[in-house]
């Protein structure tokens, strides 16, 4: 397809008002349609997808994700790419949550929510959140599932020991000195991804390592055109 040839608008037809809304607990709000994500993703050449990084703290998922945003940011991909954050988010949208389990889960259930709609959006999104719970990482996948919506989980893979050792920001000293209550590795619990689609095992694997095994996964699934530049250097719908 030129640049200079628009979409048939005909060829992935929207929606009608009643296909798959969302739910609420609303009586009073109607789900508003809009264009079909494969429709939208015509439009933009890109496909939109959420990589969702795992770990405990001082894992490497924030360095990971920056690396990986630049990465897919940059030629010969050049796609449009967001990084969320979880301090970044714990600033703004999530500064009214602490880390108990429920908010930890509701942390979670909103930044699924930013992320699907970046996806939707033909973004590529990348998640770093320690994100400990499976029943709050497997909530997040369906409702990329339910969107037809590509999910990536990737598990950075470090012992607590080495979590510990790293410790950039001082939170493991102070959990063991009974600074920081419900510290997830110390006193409260991450429960291991047991279907993760990418595993990097964290004391052992380069940034550049990790990059590369995330874009060898994406290129493999078909996600990414391999060794080829196009517009949007997505497979096209």
């Amino acid at each position: 397809m030129s640049s200079s040839t628009a979409p048939d608008p005909t060829a992935v037809p929207n929606p009608p008002p009643s296909t798959n809304p969302p739910t609420t607990t609303s009586n009073n709000l109607t789900w508003s349609p809009s264009l079909t994500h494969p429709y939208r993703s015509l439009l933009r050449r890109q496909k939109g997808l959420t990589i969702w990084l795992t770990g405990l703290s001082a894992s490497g998922k924030s360095t990971i994700a920056s690396a990986l945003e630049l990465s897919l940011l940059s030629p010969p991909h050049s796609l449009s790419t967001y990084r969320l954050d979880g301090d970044n988010i714990r600033h703004g949208l999530n500064s009214d949550l602490g880390f108990s389990p429920r908010d930890r889960e509701e942390n979670i259930r909103r930044i699924a929510h930013v992320a699907a709609l970046f996806a939707d959006a033909c973004t590529i999104a990348i998640t770093s959140f320690i994100s400990p719970y499976r029943a709050d990482r497997e909530t997040a996948r369906k409702l990329h599932r339910e969107r037809e919506l590509e999910f990536v989980e990737v598990w950075v893979d470090v012992s607590v020991e080495e979590a510990e050792r790293r410790d950039p920001k001082g939170l493991y000293k102070k959990a063991r000195a009974g600074e920081l209550k419900e510290f997830t590795g110390v006193s409260a619990p991450y429960e291991e991804p047991e279907g993760a689609e990418i595993r990097i095992k964290g004391g052992e694997t380069s940034v550049e390592g990790a990059v590369s095994q995330i874009v060898e996964h994406l290129e493999g699934k078909g996600y990414l055109k391999k060794g080829e530049v196009q517009e949007g250097g997505l497979v096209e719908m």
